[in-house]
């Protein structure tokens, strides 16, 4: 079947947002190098294309967040991905104020 008209979805990333992605890209790359692994390698490992990885690397917003798992399984660093929003301070608060004021 044909793509019929309809126009890919992308999120809006704000710049703010964007460095942070290129940090992470950043990071990916430094473990890669650290551990010796080329882009073909990763690829070869996740299934994914060069090219995504080096996007992966960049830090590139187009990429699905799970292919950035994919990555990170690889390198052994999934489980960083879980500590992500793990410690919600905000949220905490939040509960609390909402609780107290039952």
């Amino acid at each position: 079947m044909l793509n019929s008209g309809k126009k890919k979805r992308s999120a809006a990333v704000f710049p703010k947002n964007k460095k942070v992605l290129s940090v992470l890209g950043e990071n990916i790359k430094l473990a890669c190098k650290r551990r010796g692994y080329s882009q073909s390698l990763i690829a070869e490992r996740t299934g994914l294309s060069r090219l995504t990885v080096r996007k992966i690397q960049q830090g590139d917003s187009t990429v699905s967040i799970g292919h950035y798992v994919a990555v990170l399984g690889v390198l052994g660093l999934v489980d960083d991905f879980s500590a992500v929003a793990s410690d919600d301070e905000l949220g905490r608060k939040l509960q609390d104020i909402k609780l107290m004021s039952k």
